[in-house]
């Protein structure tokens, strides 16, 4: 039995094993780590007290996958519920469904009794109305709900580490059953209504107990475009090793066209429970913990440059 995940999974990284440990399944202990990762108001990234889109509205995207069946759920700017990974697993096991989003997803979430919550914490709204007010006239602020013309302001998002930033979790239980989950407040900033990879089978998350279980933080766009998790999965099924199948691809986000590249991050497992990590910056970690370890290791990932570019389109 093993869990890995992102270095901001470590408030829930022994929970999540916890419930292995207790006989759980593998889709529980995803969720039961990814949780508290939700409920931390010192992450800004994840859940309550997540960074607002550019109208200050947490908007939260979340998946889940069971590399048994290949079952998934997910939701996508949702908000209102902080615990948006449990909602995507109800979204998997209840409805004939993968995704719902928006005022569909938390219409589900009322209809599966999830309590409501003010997502934005005074803490991240301050950052939000410090961070538009730099460069926004204080007349335009005043009225951004009017505005007819947001698009042109979303170029304030392009902070790479505060605007992009996710958990994943994965886990292989007792009987070899692997699920990995993800889940995000989204891009900081970002135009009202925005979905990234989390919420995309494929692109921020897949699992498979044939081969294995990646997901992915970072600029979802990209991971959307290569559907990197699954990529990572299909050069596993083709033969190729867990790190050779990491750099594939990593290099397959290097070679993407266009006018917007940043970061990447993976982290990923195979069949037999061997774990790596990439990521497109040096020095980036993540955070590993088996059945006889009783606490977690930190763990460096492969270094797998992206050229990054940006076009200022303000």
């Amino acid at each position: 039995m093993i869990v890995i995940a992102s270095h901001n999974g470590a408030i829930g990284i022994k929970e999540s094993l916890y419930v292995l440990q207790q006989g759980g399944t593998a889709v529980e202990a995803v969720e039961a780590g990814i949780r508290l990762v939700e409920a931390n108001p010192d992450d800004h990234t994840v859940g309550y007290s997540g960074y607002p889109n550019l109208l200050g509205e947490v908007e939260l995207d979340a998946s889940i996958m069971n590399g048994r069946t290949l079952e998934s759920g997910a939701v996508g700017a949702m908000k209102e519920y902080p615990y948006a990974i449990s909602v995507a697993r109800k979204v998997m096991e209840t409805l004939p469904h993968v995704m719902l989003v928006g005022e569909g997803a938390e219409r589900f979430a009322a209809e599966m009794d999830f309590e409501k919550q003010d997502l934005l914490t005074e803490a991240a709204q301050a950052i939000w109305a410090k961070r538009l007010q730099q460069d926004m006239p204080a007349h335009t602020f005043k009225l951004l709900q009017e505005q007819t013309e947001l698009r042109d302001w979303v170029g304030l998002a392009t902070d790479p580490e505060r605007a992009k930033g996710t958990v994943n979790f994965i886990a292989q239980d007792a009987h070899g059953d692997i699920a990995s989950g993800v889940s995000t407040s989204g891009w900081a900033w970002s135009y009202p209504g925005r979905v990234g990879d989390s919420s995309i089978i494929g692109a921020g998350n897949y699992a498979d107990n044939r081969y294995g279980a990646a997901a992915c933080t970072g600029m979802g766009e990209m991971a959307i475009r290569g559907a990197t998790a699954h990529s990572l999965i299909f050069y596993m099924k083709m033969g190729l090793s867990l790190q050779e199948a990491g750099k594939r691809a990593m290099d397959d986000l290097d070679d993407l066209g266009g006018r917007f590249l940043s970061m990447m991050r993976i982290i990923a497992l195979d069949k037999d429970g061997n774990h790596a990590g990439f990521s497109s910056g040096e020095g980036h970690t993540y955070i590993v913990q088996a059945d006889d370890m009783s606490t977690p290791d930190e763990m460096a990932r492969t270094f797998v440059p992206i050229r990054s570019r940006w076009e200022n389109h303000r």
